[in-house]
């Protein structure tokens, strides 16, 4: 059992190398405060139903890491309780390398980003993949996303942590850009 939240990131061997560093007080005080969260909160919520993509980290049985972007319509990661996630797993490439490593290994971490505001939110968890669950599917699918639904994943939530903004630069989607500029049958006065 973790002490703290962030322990699932904060082990002893980081907590060792963090107060030789000098930051290891910073990090004690924000755990002390319940600095991390554990559960869907509405600004999770909020911040998952804009992002049209994803990057999610696996291990696989050499212990390898393997990290996969996932895209899809925004709001597309859906939320199905406050500890739970799930997302349609769209026809792909069909190497099947996250889905191989988490039948051994069902330990993953997400990592979301929001350039043009200069976020990112990091979420660990425990994936479950269903096969064959065509009502889940359905739940989980976005009817006017195009893309065929081979399976299922379910997130089950054990940490998230929103990180600084510091090294961020922003950056844009070509819709994001098409729908900041000016409309063309709006000339401006001669």
């Amino acid at each position: 059992m973790r002490e703290f939240i962030s322990d699932i990131a904060f082990t002893d061997t980081v907590k060792k190398i963090q107060e030789q560093k000098g930051s290891r007080s910073i990090y004690a005080r924000a755990e002390e405060f319940g600095g991390w969260e554990n559960i869907v909160t509405t600004k999770l919520r909020d911040f998952l139903a804009e992002r049209d993509s994803f990057y999610i980290s696996s291990v696989n049985s050499e212990g390898y890491p393997y990290i996969q972007h996932r895209g899809g319509p925004k709001g597309f990661l859906k939320v199905i309780d406050k500890h739970t996630l799930g997302f349609a797993d769209f026809s792909g490439n069909r190497q099947y390398i996250s889905y191989g490593n988490i039948q051994g290994n069902n330990k993953v971490c997400l990592f979301f980003m929001d350039y043009p505001n200069r976020a990112r939110i990091k979420l660990w968890g425990t994936a479950e993949i269903k096969e064959g669950d065509e009502a889940l599917n359905k739940k989980l699918s976005m009817p006017s996303y195009k893309a065929n639904v081979e399976r299922s994943y379910i997130i089950h939530i054990e940490a998230w942590d929103r990180n600084c903004p510091q090294h961020i630069v922003p950056r844009y989607t070509k819709q994001e850009i098409e729908d900041l500029e000016i409309c063309p049958s709006c000339e401006p006065n001669e």
